[in-house]
């Protein structure tokens, strides 16, 4: 599994966080078909894809404003646990954690056929960032 954290912009504590099955890809952005959705001026309607490539993640930047790791833009990098990305130089910080999935405890997060979120909250899955 993968969980998407947010974090707070200014203290790095999670404000909310999002998880994931293995098999989904998972768009981050403002428009309401993302699976995960920020409102925020600098985030783009589409501005990050996180997906599985054979044994590993993958994120992908689809933002005009960018993505950044450490402060350096990206366009494509492999994702490590517990990894910060950045939309947009002064955007939203979202951790990325790994986890290894149990075979025995398989938690079916998906209500519909098309990959979704559970949050940790269970609230919406819009976050508005002001």
């Amino acid at each position: 599994m993968i969980t998407l954290t947010l974090l707070h912009p200014l203290q790095a504590i999670p404000i909310q966080s999002w998880v994931f099955e293995p098999e989904s890809v998972i768009r981050i952005g403002r428009s309401t078909d993302n699976e995960v959705v920020l409102y925020s001026a600098v985030v783009s309607r589409h501005h990050v894809e996180i997906r599985r490539n054979d044994l590993e993640w993958e994120l992908v930047n689809l933002g005009a404003n960018g993505t950044y790791i450490d402060g350096k833009r990206i366009v494509r990098t492999t994702v490590v646990d517990g990894m910060v990305v950045r939309l947009a130089s002064s955007g939203p910080k979202i951790q990325i954690r790994l986890e290894e999935s149990d075979t025995n405890s398989k938690m079916r997060l998906s209500k519909t056929k098309r990959s979704s979120s559970r949050q940790l909250d269970e609230s919406s899955k819009d976050t508005f960032i002001t």
